[in-house]
Parts: C-alpha cells; structure tokens; sequence
C-alpha cells in the first residue's frame, strides 16, 4: 500500500510518499481502508521531534491520528463487522493515518455520521474532542454561563462556540476579520477583533469560563485570568505555557492534553446528524501532497487527506 511516512525527525522534507506493507491485525484491533486522514498542529510537532518525551513514536512513523474509513478486516473480539464505517481519534504514538490502510483499536471507533460524506468526517475526532472535552470535561461550562473562547477562529473554535452555544452559554469569541463572520455564524454573541483590539479591552464583563486556544505571550495569557470571576477557570490548550491561575480569587488554571474518547465522539457525531454540530473541510487534498501540507507555514482551517487511490 502507499503511506506517507517519516524515517528521521525533521522539517516537511523528511516526509516520504512510499510503499509499505500492509499492516497486521491483532486481537482487539481492524483494519481500515482509509478515506481520509487530517491535518493537526500536533503532527508537525511530532515531525518535527518535539514531542518524543509524551508521545514516543517508533520510526519510521505514519502520521495522521484522525480517521476516517471502512473496516475491512477484523481481529479476535473486536465488535466489528467488515463494510462497517467508522471515525477514530487513533492512538498518537502507534501508525496512524495518513496510508490506504491503517490499524486501529476497536475501542477506539465509532460509526461515522451519516449526514456528511465519510472523508470529511475525519475532520471532527481530535478537533471536536479538544473543545468537547476543555468544555465539559474540564471547565464544567452549565447553561446561563459566559465563556470566552480565545483563538476561536481556528478548527477547535469553531467546534467549540458551537458546542458553547447550543449548551446555553453566553458565547464570546476572538477572531481574526478573516474568520470572524463565520464565528459568528456558529453561534457567537459577541466577536472581538483581536487584530485591531485588546480582549482585556473588549470583555467589560467578568466571565466564568476562559478557553485559551491561541499562542499567545505568556504576559497575555495571564492576563486572560483577569477576566474570569472568582471561582471561575481557564482552560489551555497550548501545552508548552502551563495555564496561569489566581488563587486569591480561586480562579483555576487547567492545561488540556485531550484523549481518545469513543462515548464523547459518539456524542458528536450525534449532534453532527442532529443538525446541532456543523463539520467544516476547508480543503481536500490527495495523500501525495501531505508533505508540501507540512510545509506551509500556516495551515487554515480544517483539511482533509485523501488516499489518492
């Protein structure tokens, strides 16, 4: 089969366009035939050799933790039927995606949403997870609440001010003029335009949830707790600048490291064919070309990655 892999750590360059073996399938475990892998920051850190202490991968390395495809071999007790199409958020240090085939952990699968083509349902698993998960899982966020959500602009932002407003919160949410009609589009109450305006300015009235999805300065991102009311929380999603905190006001800071959920991403794909989640592909492109994907300097909004086959 053909698989993008990497065999040292690197830029874009270490990326090759190859064949491989079919992989294996164990117990527990189903092959895909893969109809289309993602593009997640994360990727390129891994790429790049960054994340060798959390995330140790055995080289030569297929990136690509989304998943979408159709089962097509199944192991000893793996709960699955072959024809079967499913989405995963696959496991960050085994192969991943971005092949004709991979293997997955059943546990780890759910079947895809029926309202939306099957390749562009791998743009939901990790994106979705993230905002579901700093949310709910970690923010607590109940109806009547007001959230900020920083970066929202983004792939995360945009699921996450969905999620946010159909959950009954007040929504407001930072976005460049490029992306901020569409923020605004899924659900914001108010848009702040980060490029010409100090959130700090901006938000006069205190928050209960801060939802950091930006590379700010760290000098910026402690300022972000100065909005939240006392009791309230921040939530972080850029790993590498732990979340800041104000004890004397019992303001929490809470970095995300998002996991594999099956339950959590069944709920999504949920709302997605309830009408509720709207799943955004800003482009498609074949697999011979994830590695000039790599090479950009910055990728915007959500792509998808096609076998070319």
């Amino acid at each position: 089969m053909k698989a993008v892999r990497f065999h040292e750590y690197g830029d874009a360059g270490v990326l090759r366009y190859e064949d491989v073996e079919q992989p294996v399938l164990g117990a527990g475990q189903v092959r895909l035939r893969v109809a289309a892998t993602s593009f997640n920051s994360v990727d390129g850190n891994i790429r790049g050799g960054f994340m060798r202490g959390p995330i140790p991968v055995e080289l030569p390395h297929t990136p690509g933790i989304d998943v979408a495809g159709t089962v097509d071999a199944v192991g000893e007790g793996a709960g699955l039927a072959v024809g079967d199409e499913v989405i995963g958020f696959l496991p960050m240090d085994k192969p991943g995606a971005a092949a004709e085939y991979v293997i997955a952990p059943a546990e780890a699968l759910t079947p895809a949403p029926k309202s939306v083509p099957l390749a562009d349902a791998a743009a939901l698993p990790l994106v979705g997870l993230t905002a579901y998960q700093a949310l709910f899982d970690h923010a607590g966020l109940q109806a009547g609440q007001r959230v900020l959500v920083n970066g929202a602009g983004g792939a995360v932002g945009g699921y996450a001010v969905q999620l946010a407003h159909h959950a009954g919160a007040y929504v407001i949410a930072t976005a460049s003029p490029r992306s901020g009609d569409a923020v605004k589009s899924a659900g914001a109450d108010e848009v702040v335009d980060h490029t010409s305006t100090a959130v700090t300015a901006a938000v006069t009235e205190p928050v209960d949830v801060v939802l950091n999805l930006a590379p700010v300065a760290p000098e910026d991102l402690a300022a972000l707790v100065t909005l939240v009311r006392p009791g309230g929380v921040l939530v972080n999603t850029t790993v590498w600048m732990p979340a800041p905190g104000d004890e004397a006001r019992n303001v929490r800071g809470i970095d995300l490291f998002v996991r594999s959920d099956a339950g959590q991403l069944a709920e999504l794909v949920a709302r997605v064919d309830g009408g509720e989640l709207h799943v955004d592909v800003a482009e498609r492109l074949p697999l011979p070309e994830l590695p000039a994907l790599h090479a950009r300097p910055a990728v915007h909004g959500k792509v998808i990655v096609v076998p070319a086959s």
